[in-house]
């Protein structure tokens, strides 16, 4: 399995519209909005590096209104949280 998490810069105004586009990439698992440097942060999961490559090659370069990405290729997991739960509201 690869993980990966890529950072997102959109054209202006399109956050939201691309972040639903994304939301439908096979490979894409979640999706947010992020306030800060990037507009978006993607989690990728394949099931090889090639799986990856080809996602982050001509995958994401067919979504409109992406203007530039960065990615960071994780290499090995240092925690055991429960992703799901941490990052749900738990109201």
């Amino acid at each position: 399995m690869q993980n990966a998490v890529i950072l997102i810069n959109t054209d202006k105004g399109q956050v939201k519209a691309v972040a639903e586009r994304l939301a439908d990439v096979d490979g894409i698992s979640e999706v947010y909005s992020t306030c800060g440097r990037y507009d978006l942060v993607a989690i990728a999961r394949t099931p090889d590096f090639e799986s990856l490559a080809e996602l982050v090659t001509e995958r994401l370069n067919a979504v409109e209104g992406i203007r530039d990405t960065e990615t960071l290729n994780a290499m090995q997991v240092h925690s055991r949280h429960d992703l799901e739960t941490m990052f749900s509201l738990g109201w």
